[in-house]
């Protein structure tokens, strides 16, 4: 009974997303701004199984995404289309990146691991503004979005959006899976006390090695679809900032599940776009709102239920 009501926030945000298209959010605008959400909120579950499992703050996650969306680029360039083939490739081209700087960046934590992170990333983006074959600065714009055994399915936008949660939903239950398997219970062992882990005879390092290649993995899938949802891919796609955006989704959501990271990911695009309505410098207050809930939501967006229950209780 408790583990249904830890995944039931999350149940009831991939239930309404799939009933979404079908009470009055079925519009193309509105499907492509939810796939938007859904594909960042498969990154965000990713970072969130690293952050809230394994106590690292990755701010080089963007970049994950980006190998994942340049690998499209490049398939795109060479007129490779077919999406059983790109997929695996911007997989492994993230999980493969992933591999290569986490081995030295999860040897550090704390700072040091934020800071050499955040330079691997920054070392992505300037290689990814160098490839003026594939538009460097500019970007890239693909002929047409990845096909699916030769028909043209990712165009269609309600079809796009049940691939966008599909793959949202098995990204949520692979991290799930792995946080209550024994991995998982090493990796919350070693974020809480490394040391006392070693004496039990567990290595951090392999198991944190993992996360991390498993969470650029998922970067990379969610990368695919971005270039695919976009049609476009560009070297600010693996910015700092958007690694920034990330991380603060799975803040705002909460780290206390998994559930958090998708709650934030869609609070923070729905917000975002709504104030990108209403006032010509709405980043100003997009911010003070940001700030204002790191300040009263000390468990993100999913603890306010548990907030109200708790302000009844004293009332």
């Amino acid at each position: 009974m408790r583990q249904l009501r830890s995944e039931l926030p999350a149940l009831l945000l991939l239930g309404a997303l799939a009933l979404a298209p079908f009470v009055g959010f079925g519009e193309g605008y509105v499907l492509t701004l939810l796939a938007r959400a859904m594909i960042l909120a498969m990154a965000a579950v990713a970072l969130s199984l690293l952050v809230g499992g394994a106590g690292l703050v990755s701010m080089g996650h963007a970049a994950m995404m980006g190998f994942g969306a340049y690998a499209v680029v490049i398939l795109d360039d060479a007129r490779i289309v077919e999406a059983h083939v790109v997929l695996p490739v911007a997989i492994l081209a993230a999980a493969g990146f992933a591999l290569v700087t986490g081995a030295v960046a999860v040897r550090t934590s704390g700072v040091h691991f934020i800071m050499i992170t955040l330079a691997f990333g920054q070392m992505a983006f300037f290689t990814a503004t160098s490839l003026a074959g594939y538009g460097g600065d500019d970007g890239y714009t693909l002929y047409a979005r990845n096909t699916v055994a030769g028909g043209r399915l990712l165009e269609n936008k309600l079809a796009f959006h049940y691939v966008c949660l599909g793959a949202l939903t098995a990204s949520w239950l692979l991290c799930r899976m792995l946080l209550a398997s024994r991995f998982g219970r090493v990796l919350r062992a070693v974020k809480g006390n490394p040391m006392r882990a070693q004496a039990l005879g567990f290595d951090p390092y392999p198991y944190r090695l993992t996360a991390y290649v498993i969470a650029g993995a998922i970067g990379g899938a969610a990368g695919f679809l971005f270039a695919n949802a976009a049609e476009f891919v560009a070297p600010a796609y693996i910015s700092w900032q958007r690694s920034g955006e990330l991380l603060f989704m799975v803040i705002l959501g909460g780290l206390s599940g998994l559930h958090g990271a998708l709650l934030g990911a869609l609070g923070f695009v729905l917000l975002e776009e709504w104030l990108s309505h209403q006032w010509e410098h709405w980043r100003i207050l997009f911010g003070v709102l940001l700030i204002l809930a790191v300040l009263f939501l000390p468990n993100g967006l999913s603890g306010i239920p548990g907030q109200v229950a708790k302000g009844f209780r004293r009332g």
